[in-house]
């Protein structure tokens, strides 16, 4: 493949824009496109381009059902599933998030509406309506949906205590819409990837997600105190896997908010790979103000700048769930 200021070059199989191709195609524009509200859709527009322009990556054979979650706050927990879902759309799969957590920051990112009142999570776990009826396709990136959290998510896990099978009203909604399952049974239309948004606490909201998924991202931030609270995870993941849900595991880690210029970073990075090994992704994300800013807009960095550190980083994340799903 040729490469020039405005082509985006190859990487490991797909198309992306680096940094400097941006910045070369944006010096070309006169001063009356120089303007942030310009810039703004001028990223989007590009990163609408380069998804259509990336072969899409294999599918899985069936729905890869993943929980996000880390009891402890800051992590980047609801950024890393936000832009995964949106990095794994445009490498061409089919994505639902569901927001967990009463906040609904994951909500925002999408950019799908979560006034008290839109038809949420809390009706799906609550009401039992059923989850094609409450989620909403995402303005931003094709091919992804979401379920969005509104502030009734605050006294579900009240209203949950005296529900017969309480901690199972997620699993039955996940696995109850037509679009979960294998390709037998669920066809092309299919979900590739179902994330959940988890809140920041190991309360009836979290174990609701570990029961319905089968996997585990867990998002670690690269300093000593995030490595404090995953013993506690691990041992609530043993006690859901022994007693509600055999077929749990922890198959991803992803390091976050990585920091190249400290060696605690780098330490934390290392012991985290020395425990559990190929579970980690090669991929760390770095810490990146473009990241942060994103939310704000209502837009994941995915689309908000592409071209930014963060955004690849993310998209490289989700080449490398992509390839693991593609070779179970």
């Amino acid at each position: 493949m040729q490469s020039g200021p405005d082509v985006s070059r190859e990487t490991g199989g797909f198309r992306v824009r680096t940094a400097a191709d941006i910045a070369v195609a944006a010096a070309s524009f006169d001063d009356d496109h120089a303007t942030p509200l310009a810039r703004a859709a001028e990223h989007i527009v590009l990163a609408r381009q380069g998804a259509r322009m990336r072969p899409p990556m294999t599918r899985p054979s069936k729905t890869r059902i993943f929980v996000v979650a880390n009891q402890k706050g800051g992590v980047g927990k609801t950024t890393s599933t936000v832009n995964i879902a949106a990095g794994l759309a445009q490498l061409g799969q089919r994505v639902l998030v569901i927001d967990l957590d009463p906040q609904g920051n994951a909500s925002t990112a999408l950019g799908v509406e979560h006034r008290r009142g839109v038809p949420s999570t809390y009706d799906a776990l609550v009401d039992g309506e059923p989850l094609v009826d409450v989620m909403s396709e995402s303005p931003e990136v094709a091919n992804l949906w979401a379920v969005p959290a509104t502030i009734d998510l605050a006294g579900a896990e009240i209203e949950l205590v005296s529900v017969v099978a309480r901690e199972s009203r997620l699993r039955k909604a996940v696995h109850g819409h037509p679009w979960v399952g294998t390709e037998a049974d669920a066809g092309e239309d299919r979900f590739d990837y179902v994330l959940i948004d988890c809140p920041p606490s190991l309360g009836l909201l979290t174990l609701n997600a570990l029961v319905a998924g089968d996997e585990m991202l867990i998002p670690i931030q690269a300093e000593y105190y995030a490595l404090e609270g995953l013993g506690q995870l691990l041992e609530t993941v043993d006690m859901v896997r022994a007693h509600l849900n055999q077929a749990l595991e922890v198959s991803t880690i992803l390091v976050t908010m990585f920091d190249a210029r400290t060696r605690l970073a780098a330490g934390v990075a290392e012991e985290v790979r020395d425990h559990f090994g190929d579970q980690v992704l090669k991929t760390s994300i770095p810490r990146s103000v473009r990241v942060s800013e994103a939310p704000s807009y209502g837009q994941t960095v995915m689309t908000y700048d592409p071209g930014s550190p963060g955004a690849l980083s993310y998209l490289e994340a989700a080449r490398e769930i992509a390839v693991q799903g593609a070779s179970r």
